[in-house]
């Protein structure tokens, strides 16, 4: 019975063993996908697809610029008409030639000035709704809002108003009507202990009493 329990314990424990193999081996191929996911942009890598970006804007540059002039050429081409060759022409061919070009530039001209005439229309036309709109936005400007004061502050500055109203005696302190009264008793006529007069007066005193004693 002891052997059959040591093989089950063994069985138990392999196939503990065996578990924990598989879960590491599947924690591990996890791993090793997002460092994989991760370290796909290498530097390397980086670099060739800011060169390869690069390249292609510069080929999408160049050929933007190349439909440009192309659509250029096509544009003088139908406005100029095809190529002459004046080497064949005589002196009449010549002259309407020349005949022609100068019609055609002032029909061009007379078009450039009638172009430009209503672009200036336009733009006066813009600049008046603009100063309309304006003074319409002016007639109904939102008033600003005021910030409500709070209750002690309200009551602090109808208090400072109310000291201003009556007066600066509010605060002055009251004196009884006896504190004002001269004292009587004291002579008015003698000079204070603090004066330079009353040292002369002694000084002038002393030899008045010494004749008096001789």
């Amino acid at each position: 019975m002891n052997e059959l329990l040591s093989e089950e314990d063994r069985e138990r424990m392999n196939e503990r063993e065996r578990k924990k193999a598989e879960v590491r081996a599947r924690l591990e191929a996890a791993s090793a996908k997002t460092q994989k996911k991760k370290g796909f942009m290498t530097p390397e890598r980086k670099k060739k697809l800011r060169i390869l970006l690069r390249r292609k804007a510069a080929e999408e540059l160049k050929r933007q610029q190349e439909t440009k002039a192309a659509e250029r050429r096509k544009v003088i081409a139908e406005r100029t008409g095809p190529k002459k060759n004046f080497d064949d022409m005589d002196e009449r061919e010549l002259t309407e030639l020349c005949k022609t070009y100068h019609k055609r530039i002032a029909d061009l001209e007379s078009a450039k000035y009638d172009l430009e005439y209503h672009v200036s229309r336009i733009d006066f036309d813009i600049h008046e709704l603009s100063m309309k709109l304006n003074d319409m936005r002016g007639k109904f400007i939102k008033p600003s809002l005021r910030k409500v004061p709070k209750f002690g502050v309200k009551i602090e500055r109808m208090l400072l108003n109310a000291r201003k109203e009556v007066g600066f005696t509010v605060n002055l302190k009251s004196v009884k009507r006896n504190q004002l009264k001269v004292d009587s008793s004291v002579d008015q006529t003698s000079t204070p202990e603090w004066s330079w007069k009353k040292d002369k007066d002694q000084s002038a005193s002393e030899p008045n009493e010494q004749e008096v004693e001789q």
